[in-house]
């Protein structure tokens, strides 16, 4: 086996894999994986079908590419979540972090609920073992900090799924929320409070 590492990739190479990532973020979160092209990704990208396929072997590789990237960028506010911290401050740090994610990120939010309700064939394993892993280690801190009655008594996997849905859902249904609130409201800054208030009134103890 070689020793070697391999090698760097050039500026132009990194700004073409960038494009291809970008282009196929675009039509991912538009039309699904199922519904979006090679042929849509390199027109989205500005690069011919041929380049794009120089840099990723497959459609599937450039899927599973983003979505590695957008899981470890979404779990990071929950690593962050710190044991020794003041546990309603640390709640309320990672809801404003899932909220502002949503905010700057809508398409990556998107596409991952596209992968989801297709049953996550590409995240399976991710799903059910780091993802997993990092959310019991998340719910074992929220125990510890309930049972020393420094928070309200909740259900910790809930507490997070409601988190999850309620800051998703503001990326997820970006059309349906600015339609039913009309002009002149910013969801975010709105959900923002909102969000704030229920969780604080909620876990307060």
């Amino acid at each position: 086996m070689s020793d070697e590492s391999p090698p760097q990739m050039t500026r132009i190479q990194k700004r073409n894999r960038e494009l291809i990532l970008e282009g196929a973020l675009t039509a991912f979160a538009a039309h699904g994986f199922r519904g979006s092209t090679i042929d849509q990704i390199a027109e989205s990208a500005g690069l011919s079908k041929p380049n794009v396929l120089y840099y990723f072997d497959s459609k599937d590789e450039i899927h599973r590419t983003l979505l590695t990237a957008q899981l470890d960028m979404w779990l990071a506010p929950l690593r962050a979540i710190d044991p020794e911290g003041e546990p309603l401050e640390e709640v309320l740090r990672y809801v404003r972090a899932k909220l502002d994610m949503s905010r700057d990120y809508p398409r990556e939010s998107r596409l991952f609920a596209h992968e989801v309700m297709q049953g996550a064939p590409h995240l399976n394993e991710i799903l059910g073992g780091h993802l997993r892993e990092l959310v019991e280690a998340a719910v074992g801190t929220i125990r510890g900090w309930i049972a020393a009655g420094r928070l309200a008594p909740v259900d910790p996997h809930h507490l997070i799924f409601s988190i999850w849905a309620l800051t998703q859902h503001y990326a997820d249904f970006d059309t349906q929320v600015r339609a039913v609130l009309g002009p002149g409201h910013d969801p975010f800054a709105e959900a923002g409070a909102f969000l704030d208030n229920l969780y604080r009134r909620m876990l307060s103890p």
